[in-house]
């Protein structure tokens, strides 16, 4: 028997097969699609204290081998969510991972502390590294910054936490390296990178936002590239993400150093991949002769 569970300090998962915030709403819209058990959890969408009408159209555009979005948090707030869509998240057999973003500490702290009355969520992912939205990357880019933000939260609720980090930095090591040293549980890498599309015909920004997220298989080799650097700097569980879509995309992220990967951009036009990464899984470990998730995990091997 394969064992695929995972764990990542305080966080068990049955299968290191999750879906990225963003990229599956939250959860109802996939029912067709995913069989939600299977999978090893769900990340919805990012929520923030106060309602947010998120930016201007046009908000997505397809590019080579990837996407940019500016959607700049559009949701209905912290109240809403907590009651009539976290309950459903909760009923659906699989970890749920409450992803939340704040202007402020104390934001975040306010609604770390309403977690705690919520005892099915099996973590929660701070979003310090949104590049669509003012003040939501801040904390991200500024190692003292985001442990602060990290060290506030573990302090105010008893469930796992995960800093989701920015690329959009020279290097991604220092704030890992903070965060983790603040006492997060494993970090997400990578967010979106920050970047533009032009219709030169009309001379204008495709945007409404101008700048968006970067996201896709174009970005993996970037992601791949952090997820080494940090795995060889800093002692963190580290959760893969960008451009994920095969199960050798999956291998490859876990053998340079992620513990567990989230699937994003993809399921946006094969909404059942993740658990048809779940089931190919076994087949992948087996052919290097591992009968559990932990013995691949950064065993990449340098030639010196």
């Amino acid at each position: 028997m394969t064992n695929l569970a995972v764990q990542l300090n305080r966080l068990h998962l049955q299968n290191p097969i999750l879906v990225a915030s963003g990229t599956f709403g939250y959860a109802k819209e996939m029912t067709a699609f995913v069989n939600f058990p299977a999978i090893g959890g769900i990340i919805p969408k990012t929520v923030t204290p106060q309602p947010r009408p998120g930016n201007p159209t046009p908000r997505t555009v397809e590019t080579a081998s990837g996407m940019l979005n500016s959607i700049g948090l559009d949701n209905d707030g912290f109240d809403l969510f907590l009651t009539d869509k976290l309950p459903y998240l909760l009923s659906l057999g699989t970890s749920v991972i409450v992803n939340i973003a704040a202007k402020s500490t104390e934001e975040f702290r306010l609604m770390a502390e309403r977690l705690n009355d919520f005892p099915g969520i099996a973590a929660v992912e701070l979003n310090i590294s949104c590049p669509n939205v003012s003040g939501g990357v801040d904390f991200g880019t500024n190692p003292e910054q985001a442990a602060q933000v990290v060290r506030t939260v573990r302090e105010s609720c008893g469930i796992p936490v995960i800093a989701k980090l920015t690329p959009n930095v020279t290097s991604v090591v220092p704030v890992a390296q903070a965060v983790a040293d603040a006492g997060c549980d494993a970090v997400s890498l990578v967010n979106t990178f920050q970047g533009m599309a032009v219709n030169w015909k009309k001379q204008r920004p495709v945007l409404g936002n101008i700048l968006g997220g970067l996201s896709g298989p174009a970005i993996k080799p970037l992601a791949l590239r952090i997820v080494y650097q940090v795995a060889q700097a800093v002692d963190v569980p580290i959760i893969g993400i960008g451009g994920i879509q095969s199960i050798d995309d999956v291998m490859e992220f876990l053998v340079t150093g992620a513990s567990a990967v989230q699937v994003g951009t993809a399921n946006f036009y094969n909404p059942g991949v993740s658990c048809e990464l779940v089931k190919q899984l076994p087949a992948a470990l087996a052919q290097l002769n591992a009968s559990s998730v932990a013995e691949v995990v950064r065993t990449l091997k340098i030639q010196k």
